[in-house]
């Protein structure tokens, strides 16, 4: 601040007597880069731009301060002289501020410069005349700045509001330009909450998860039919919202449609509440309202002579040697038809008698082990020389860089005479479970890990993958050997019945 004093004038011949202070008061200081000016004046003065100070017959004294020098006992008049002293300014005192006249009065000029207020706060000026409030402040031992906004949006008390504010946020160890862009991310995030946004933001995690290019597909077509709804956002949305797009689909006979797709809006609604944009799933409450479908297992061969002729009819298939091979391996492993047909030569140790799956292709996408018995081994070792060494196990007909579809299969066992409605690829998941249940010689835990089924306990069953593996060993041992054993049956009933 400036003390500003005005003397008695002295006289020339004498001794005059020490300068009587009229009046001494702190004048607060305008600065502007790169010179600081201090503005001060009397009660009666007027603010008139100069380099050096006077006075006018109005009485008005003011002057300029040149980087912190001062110009002083400028004599302007015969009655009295003039004299300003620069005062550390008080601590915790603003020792510069700007009014809203002033800021009005700038001008642009050809560089941008600053005009500041205090405390870090100043404004900009550019060239082009755009004024922007910035916060200067040091966080972690380095320099960093905070827009404000533009002046005349943001006003002079805005404008130190907000500088107040960040100052308590330094006070409290946060960095505010840190926090300023935590909150546009928590914003934008916020804003993206309709549920089509959300929906394919779900559908974007499946993906990094690794789920397969059929699970993707599968999600892009269940979040197409919610396009009644894909612009309301979650918050909005209620029971009878989904209700409604679901009874239409309803309507149409498409009951299992009905429940895949309330099973996705549940997916999303889900997610939404675990990423803080909805609060609740609304869907929970429209399970007793549709019509569930029909259920349908997968066709299998339970009875064991039936087993038994199902792989003689096997062994004796006309059509390719690729097909017969994966036909007669399928009942011994145990695997869902996806698991095995996408096979690669690199996940089998022939030695170790082991079929690693990795993940991606698992359902639970857990990473499972299988045993090999000698019979699988054998069929393996017949199959690499035209297959292996590398690439998929069970590679589709015309081509080798895709695999085995699943309707090959299929298709193989109708060629054999075995309808739909009687057996498929998959059933023989369903065939291995009931028998080695029913033989009472393994525990249900060893057959459900061997299935590859899904552990009630999440945490147990990371336990039970090495408690069980022992006993799985022996078993995919003893099935090989009783599918052996049925087929054989099959074999000598058949050499009965033609004798």
């Amino acid at each position: 601040m400036v003390e500003q004093r005005i003397e008695n004038p002295r006289v020339g011949g004498s001794n005059p007597p020490p300068g009587t202070i009229i009046f001494s008061k702190p004048v607060p200081l305008i600065s502007t880069s790169p010179w600081n000016y201090g503005i001060f004046r009397s009660q009666i003065s007027r603010s008139v731009s100069g380099d050096f100070i006077r006075s006018d017959p109005s009485g008005a004294i003011f002057g300029a301060i040149f980087g912190a020098k001062i110009f002083h006992e400028f004599i302007d008049g015969p009655n009295f002289r003039v004299s300003c002293h620069l005062i550390a300014p008080e601590p915790g005192r603003i020792a510069v501020a700007l009014t809203d006249l002033q800021i009005r009065q700038l001008r642009p000029k050809d560089k941008a410069y600053q005009c500041t207020d205090g405390l870090g706060l100043y404004l900009e000026v550019s060239p082009s005349g755009a004024r922007l409030w910035r916060y200067k402040y040091r966080f972690m031992k380095k320099q960093k700045r905070l827009s404000l906004g533009s002046y005349p949006d943001v006003s002079l008390a805005e404008a130190r509001d907000k500088r107040n504010e960040a100052r308590k946020r330094l006070d409290a160890g946060e960095d505010p330009l840190a926090e300023r862009k935590r909150e546009k991310l928590v914003a934008a995030f916020a804003a993206s909450n309709t549920f089509g946004d959300i929906g394919r933001e779900y559908i974007k995690k499946q993906i990094a998860e690794g789920r397969s290019p059929k699970t993707i597909e599968k999600s892009n077509w269940l979040i197409r039919q919610f396009a009644l709804i894909d612009e309301r956002p979650v918050t909005e949305l209620k029971p009878l919202d989904i209700l409604a797009v679901l009874k239409r689909l309803e309507a149409h006979g498409k009951y299992e449609t009905v429940m895949r797709c309330r099973s996705f809006a549940s997916c999303v609604f889900r997610y939404a509440v675990a990423t803080g944009r909805a609060e609740e799933d609304p869907t929970v409450v429209l399970r007793g309202a549709l019509i569930r479908p029909k259920v349908t297992h997968y066709a299998a061969i339970i009875e064991p002579d039936g087993v038994g002729d199902l792989l003689l009819a096997i062994d004796n298939y006309p059509g390719n040697p690729i097909s017969r091979i994966a036909l007669q391996i399928v009942p011994h492993i145990m695997a869902r038809p996806g698991e095995f047909r996408k096979a690669h030569w690199s996940e089998f140790d022939l030695d170790a008698a082991i079929w690693k799956i990795p993940a991606e292709r698992m359902k639970m996408r857990r990473p499972h082990q299988t045993p090999l018995s000698k019979q699988v081994i054998a069929y393996l070792k017949q199959l690499m020389p035209m297959t292996g060494p590398k690439g998929f196990v069970f590679p589709a007909y015309h081509t080798t860089k895709r695999p085995m579809s699943e309707n090959t299969v299929n298709q193989a066992l109708r060629r054999i005479g075995y309808a739909q409605g009687e057996v498929t690829a998959h059933g023989f998941r369903t065939t291995a479970s009931t028998l080695l249940n029913e033989s009472g010689l393994w525990s249900p835990d060893a057959i459900e890990r061997s299935l590859a089924h899904e552990d009630a306990n999440s945490i147990c069953g990371i336990y039970n993958r090495g408690r069980y593996w022992e006993e799985r060993v022996r078993m995919h041992q003893w099935w090989s050997d009783y599918l052996d054993e049925l087929r054989d049956k099959a074999a000598n009933r058949l050499l009965i019945r033609r004798r």
